[in-house]
């Protein structure tokens, strides 16, 4: 990651010292006497959720990631003040991977009119900021871009109960121009979808390139492409969503070609030495019925996929599942996911695999990781309960972490003194 250092020492506040905020470090003697800890060594080895993680030329001080999470508060795609302070906020409390929500490669790929965009050169500016503030944290930056497809010009969830769930023109909307793989809207409650032609796709596609330049120049670490939760790159690959019959439909290899293209277009502009990864719905948890004879998206199709995304240079595969169908029967569980992240890591030789969904504490964090059933974990909703989550894991599992210095003063004790 690019160091942040400024020559000036008045600026020594900018940035953290050694590999920041979340790393493990040994105790000095000064902090087991002040009673930051009362060991004096970290545990040997260390609990895998604190082993840094190397992926291409990028080393993750511990491997748990700010999984990407929308967050409606953006004006025509621009990065806000807010977003420097809810992606800061990350990477000061220890998160060794920063992932910005899901961002629009276009105006009409926004799942809202509120939705962060990468459609322009302008929008480089506000995201320049944000990452010189996540790599000031010693933090690895990641932006996940997207394209919201048939699920396209909704509304934020706290603007549903007033101006219901689809945005019009007079909120912003475009109603006339949300896309698909097929003129299949996803319920009665989202716009109609006009069926993208050939010529389309591949716009689109140049779409993502152009995206992925703007991220390399706003200084992004890692790109994350989008192809879950019924977005257009997931709708392509279910039979749900995709009635196509050319040779972006139909069978299995059709109806991957578009996530496969993407990829490749994407890694071309994408330098080498810069990890990309790609979020999947597993399984569309859609059992074949009379409405969907074949059922949805499969495992076993994304383990095959998953073979297929390596082989153009693809890194890591974000295990989710879901979001292509209201008919969906999701068991919820903790941990629920996890199990997918485990497959597709050990079923295809040198993927890597995140697991996510209801993984809420440090121990279960760390299990998964410990019995080789991933390789990060990306957290989600519990950091926006708990943003303290990695520094409170590593007191829990006999971590002694680095602290912003700024709030180093602020660890718990194990015993009472005035320092």
């Amino acid at each position: 990651m690019p160091t942040t250092a400024s020559s000036d020492p008045r600026d020594f506040f900018h940035e953290q010292r050694g590999h920041g905020p979340g790393a493990a470090v040994e105790p000095t003697a000064s902090e087991v006497k002040q009673g930051f800890t009362s060991q004096e060594r970290n545990p040997s080895p260390l609990p895998r959720m604190f082993q840094p993680l190397s992926i291409r030329g990028l080393t993750l001080k511990n491997r748990l990631a700010v999984s990407p999470m929308c967050m409606y508060s953006s004006t025509d795609g621009f990065a806000t003040d807010f977003h420097l302070v809810h992606i800061g906020q990350y990477a000061m409390r220890g998160l060794g991977l920063v992932i910005m929500e899901a961002t629009g490669v276009s105006p009409e790929g926004r799942i809202t009119p509120n939705c962060l965009g990468i459609w322009q050169d302008a929008h480089i500016e506000k995201l320049q900021q944000v990452v010189r503030f996540v790599h000031a944290n010693k933090a690895a930056a990641g932006i996940q871009l997207a394209h919201a497809g048939r699920k396209a010009s909704t509304t934020a969830p706290w603007l549903m109960k007033t101006q219901g769930a689809r945005a019009d023109e007079n909120t912003g909307g475009w109603p006339n121009n949300v896309v698909g793989p097929s003129a299949l809207p996803f319920d009665d409650r989202a716009w109609m979808p006009h069926e993208l032609s050939v010529d389309e796709i591949h716009r689109i596609q140049g779409d993502f390139a152009r995206a992925a330049k703007r991220a390399l120049l706003a200084g992004f670490d890692v790109i994350e492409l989008h192809a879950a939760h019924g977005y257009l790159l997931h709708e392509f690959l279910s039979p749900i969503s995709n009635k196509r019959s050319d040779e972006y439909g139909g069978s299995f290899d059709n109806r991957v070609r578009f996530l496969v293209e993407t990829v490749r277009h994407v890694r071309s502009e994408w330098p080498e030495d810069r990890p990309l990864f790609v979020r999947l719905s597993v399984t569309d948890w859609v059992a074949p019925c009379d409405s969907v004879p074949g059922g949805g998206w499969t495992e076993e199709e994304s383990v095959e996929l998953a073979k297929r995304l390596k082989s153009e240079g693809v890194d890591l595969i974000d295990c989710s599942t879901s979001g292509s169908s209201p008919m969906q029967q999701i068991p919820l569980a903790p941990g629920y996911q996890v199990r997918f992240a485990e497959d597709i890591r050990h079923q295809v030789k040198g993927m890597l695999t995140a697991a996510v969904g209801l993984i809420t504490d440090a121990k279960q964090a760390n299990d998964v990781l410990e019995q080789s059933r991933a390789d990060m974990v990306f957290l989600g909703r519990v950091l926006l309960r708990d943003p303290n989550f990695v520094l409170n894991a590593a007191a829990s599992l006999g971590v002694f972490a680095q602290y912003p210095h700024q709030y180093e003063r602020g660890r718990n004790k194990s015993k009472l003194t005035f320092v």
